[in-house]
């Protein structure tokens, strides 16, 4: 069964990105040593999205909906593993609008926290993201509030999509960008913006091998939702409208283990004193682990979308 695909042109996405900027960061994009790193010989770049507003990507995606749509006097509502949760809290605190935010037992404590500092109302049920979604979706019946959904919506792929263009006016000859996935806005965005004009990796826990197992059947499906990046990137099942842009213009994507991922972020720690969360550093243990190998020379940037961690111990 095919998926039809929601035309998203370039055109929107600068429109988008022009409207967002005033709320968002440029985040830099840091010049790797991929020799020193162990990894081989070939140019390497890092994007600090860890460093935006929020600890995440996921800023663009929330103004991006509350900027282009109208919130009742109910406010928004938004249910999130966490970092999604934080961006929308974040957006509403700036645009003044109340917000409700519902996350699962597995969020992080850096990513409640950080709800709970943006001023929003935080509802903790369920063990993961679809507990999360479907007390949410009740919430969205009883009260009319809009809903600004983590993945699964045009506004939130137009916002993710803005990575993209900001990344390509930073490095305009790049040959491969790796990305992790969870619902899949990201990578969703980015395809979209790209549209197989740069070679794209995603980049998934082999626990929560949610786009894997979507590009398998067809269509997206269940997977299982078990690993250290769990609170971002396990919801269950990749999004319907990222879908096509996935199977149209993803290269592959790379199963990494969670003890790859924990050495991807013990390794930007001591290399970059970046502090990144697992999800973060999920696409950067795609190259630590081999999962992929890039060729001799070929212009590889690696997004390391998420900083909300609680405090680790990388001295060890």
């Amino acid at each position: 069964m095919s998926i039809l695909m929601i035309p998203i042109e370039r055109s929107e996405v600068l429109a988008a990105a022009e409207l967002i900027r005033p709320h968002v960061r440029e985040t830099p994009v840091l010049a790797l040593d991929a020799a020193e790193l162990g990894l081989g010989d070939f140019p390497l770049w890092a994007k600090l999205e860890l460093l935006q507003h929020a600890g995440s990507f996921k800023t663009r995606g929330a103004f991006t909906n509350l900027l282009t749509r109208v919130a009742p006097p109910a406010g928004v509502v938004a249910a999130s593993g966490g970092n999604h949760g934080a961006a929308v809290a974040y957006a509403a605190r700036k645009l003044s609008i109340p917000a409700t935010i519902f996350v699962p037992s597995i969020a992080s404590p850096a990513k409640l926290a950080r709800i709970r500092a943006y001023g929003a109302e935080l509802v903790i049920g369920g063990e993961r993201y679809a507990d999360a979604l479907a007390t949410c979706e009740a919430k969205i019946a009883a009260s009319g509030a809009l809903s600004v959904h983590a993945f699964d919506q045009r506004e939130t792929l137009l916002g993710q999509a803005t990575l993209a263009a900001e990344l390509e006016r930073q490095l305009p000859e790049l040959d491969t960008l790796l990305v992790a996935v969870g619902g899949g806005g990201l990578i969703g965005g980015i395809a979209a913006w790209y549209a197989g004009r740069v070679r794209i990796i995603g980049v998934e826990p082999e626990g929560a091998p949610t786009l894997a197992r979507a590009l398998q059947a067809g269509r997206p499906v269940d997977a299982p939702t078990d690993s250290i990046a769990a609170d971002s990137l396990a919801p269950r099942r990749v999004g319907e409208l990222m879908f096509p842009y996935a199977q149209r213009y993803v290269d592959r994507v790379v199963l990494v283990t969670d003890d790859a991922i924990r050495t991807a972020q013990e390794r930007l720690f001591h290399a970059l004193t970046i502090v990144a969360e697992p999800g973060g550093a999920a696409a950067f243990a795609a190259l630590l682990s081999r999962g992929y190998v890039p060729e001799p020379g070929e212009r590889v940037c690696v997004v390391v979308s998420g900083g909300n961690s609680a405090a680790v111990d990388f001295t060890r």
